[in-house]
């Protein structure tokens, strides 16, 4: 290896990004049996927890293009998985709301990932948990140039 390189085996970006991959895939499998992908997993949890979200909102939070999420709130707003308002009423922003068979898909959804989530911690005491936790959000903030908390 050149002094420049970067060791795979001890690189922790790299780790990071192979946790990543392996809990993304994982997260796949259990949801394909569902009808989901990990994009509609994600828009309905962020609709939970912040109901009234706009198209641009949801497509940060799920980490994907706007026309990507649009695509998205059209299919699950044409299959009644969401609702959004006919015309906006301030600017463009039509905010989404989950509709009763929206919470109900989420709460199939959500049992399926938390169960990978467990997968992914077995082995780890609380202190280890909380440590990776810890460790994970300090990543991001420094990665963001956002100060320490």
């Amino acid at each position: 290896m050149s002094q420049a390189g970067i060791d795979l085996e001890t690189s922790l970006g790299y780790l990071l990004k192979e946790a990543s991959s392996a809990l993304r895939a994982a997260m796949e499998e259990v949801l394909r049996p569902l009808g989901m992908s990990m994009t509609h997993y994600s828009c309905l949890e962020l609709l939970a927890q912040r109901p009234g979200l706009s198209n641009s909102e949801l497509a940060r939070g799920a980490f994907v293009t706007r026309q990507t999420m649009n695509v998205l709130l059209q299919a699950l707003e044409r299959d009644g998985v969401v609702t959004r308002p006919a015309e906006a009423a301030v600017g463009k922003v039509l905010p989404a709301r989950l509709t009763e068979l929206g919470r109900g898909q989420l709460a199939q959804a959500s049992a399926a990932v938390r169960s990978v989530e467990l997968r992914m911690l077995e082995g780890m005491d609380e202190r280890e948990r909380a440590d990776a936790l810890r460790s994970l959000r300090s990543m991001v903030r420094s990665l963001r140039g956002e100060p320490a908390a």
